[in-house]
């Protein structure tokens, strides 16, 4: 009886140490929050990526990139999609292209 409970005590025990380290790694991929750029550097930003793609629309903006210091993504007319990198004074510091484009990166002297 005593092996019995023991294999049940230790089976049960790795059940909860196991459903906790999925947990943790569900709990740490929820953390990652893309913190939108907004006020006066929005606009900036904003004003930097058209002038550097030439046409297209806006549709998100990230500040504190893992690229850049500011991250705005531009959807083009064609409906391909180039995300800008832009460091703290708002000059492009490269280009990662989505969609039409295949998905190619270039650094902004590339």
């Amino acid at each position: 009886m005593r092996r019995r409970t023991r294999w049940v005590i230790g089976a049960v025990a790795a059940g909860v140490v196991a459903s906790g380290a999925v947990s943790g790694v569900a709990i740490a991929g929820a953390g990652e929050v893309d913190t939108p750029i907004t006020g006066d550097a929005l606009a900036k930003a904003e004003a930097a990526a058209l002038a550097y793609v030439g046409e297209g629309k806006v549709t998100a903006t990230e500040a504190g990139d893992e690229d850049s210091f500011y991250e705005v993504e531009v959807t083009l007319p064609d409906g391909g999609q180039v995300d800008v990198q832009l460091d703290e004074a708002f000059t492009v510091v490269g280009k990662k292209a989505d969609a039409a484009d295949g998905d190619a990166s270039e650094n902004a002297n590339g």
